[in-house]
């Protein structure tokens, strides 16, 4: 039996991107791929093009880089039912949210973001098809200096354990090796 929804974590360049989009493409051709990333500067075009370059032609794409539960919705009721449903990332979309809220306290900015990953989830689950969220796993690495940086540190680890909870799959990926961290 396929999973529902399916967390992959994992460190910069570990392969989770990799990953996700082989285990979403094993689903079926119709993958419904949500972007989160936006491409700021030299960078992150770059980054954006490799993984543009990596889906296969069957797939489509939405570029969404707030509000990715609203894209998905429009898309679904538009009468697109893909083989199943891949977001990447949790983690660039999480600090999306954060920089477009970097005037806000915490607190505030921690509830938009746990609302904003609920109903992504639910969105996934009206679906009815399988669903891979990515994100960076940031609880091994060291307290960043800045305010923005804990808290960005901060958030991410509280949404993934928001994710992870409603998982039935989580994967850690290191090092471009999957492994199974639910069901154990």
């Amino acid at each position: 039996m396929q999973p529902h929804l399916t967390l992959v974590l994992g460190g910069v360049r570990s392969g989770k991107s990799a990953f996700a989009e082989e285990m979403a493409g094993r689903w079926g051709q119709s993958v419904l791929y949500l972007a989160t990333g936006q491409s700021t500067d030299a960078d992150m075009a770059q980054r954006i093009r490799r993984h543009r370059e990596r889906r296969p032609a069957t797939w489509q794409t939405l570029e969404e880089s707030l509000h990715p539960a609203d894209a998905l919705a429009t898309a679904l009721a538009s009468g697109t039912r893909p083989d199943a449903l891949l977001l990447d990332s949790v983690d660039v979309w999480v600090a999306n949210i954060l920089l477009s809220k970097e005037d806000e306290d915490s607190e505030t900015v921690e509830k938009l973001a746990l609302a904003e990953v609920d109903a992504l989830v639910e969105a996934g689950n009206r679906a009815g098809v399988p669903t891979v969220l990515v994100s960076s796993e940031v609880g091994l690495s060291p307290v960043p200096p800045n305010r923005l940086g804990r808290q960005f540190q901060d958030l991410l680890g509280t949404v993934n354990q928001q994710v992870a909870a409603a998982a039935d799959a989580v994967y850690l990926v290191v090092a471009g090796l999957p492994v199974r961290v639910k069901p154990q």
